[in-house]
């Protein structure tokens, strides 16, 4: 929480309200991460099958990822597996948080529709399972 003296400060120096924004995150040691972009409608057709991909992200101790293996059956997410590749003990609690809330968002959804971005109070790991989403949808995808 910032104090008095520090909004006050920040009021006199006049920053504007998103580098503020920013800066209260690193200064007060919280991530913010970008939201995601909101899925636009889309038409493809998938083959059933099981998908592998990496989810590489950065988190504010540096480049992390994730393994995510997704399992589909008329376009529908049918399974999903998550394996953690934590750099530290942080990354740790957030990935193993993810892996364990990310089956309840997406199993029975149709991975067009699917839009994660926090699961279980984890932000930045949702970056690395849309960017594997993104290589398993490529893999996937009906010619």
């Amino acid at each position: 929480m910032i104090s008095g003296t520090a909004r006050t400060t920040a009021a006199r120096i006049a920053v504007p309200l998103g580098v503020s924004v920013a800066l209260l995150g690193t200064i007060t040691g919280c991530s913010t991460a970008a939201p995601a972009e909101p899925a636009e409608p889309v038409d493809a057709s998938y083959r059933d099958g099981v998908y592998q991909a990496n989810g590489p992200y950065e988190s504010p101790n540096g480049a992390e990822n994730i393994i995510v293996v997704i399992e589909l059956e008329n376009d529908i997410v049918t399974d999903v597996e998550i394996t953690v590749n934590p750099n530290n003990p942080t990354t740790a609690d957030f990935q193993g948080q993810f892996a364990d809330g990310i089956g309840d968002l997406v199993i029975g959804e149709d991975i067009d529709s699917l839009n994660v971005t926090v699961v279980a109070g984890s932000s930045l790991t949702s970056n690395g399972f849309r960017e594997a989403l993104k290589a398993i949808k490529a893999d996937a995808l009906e010619g």
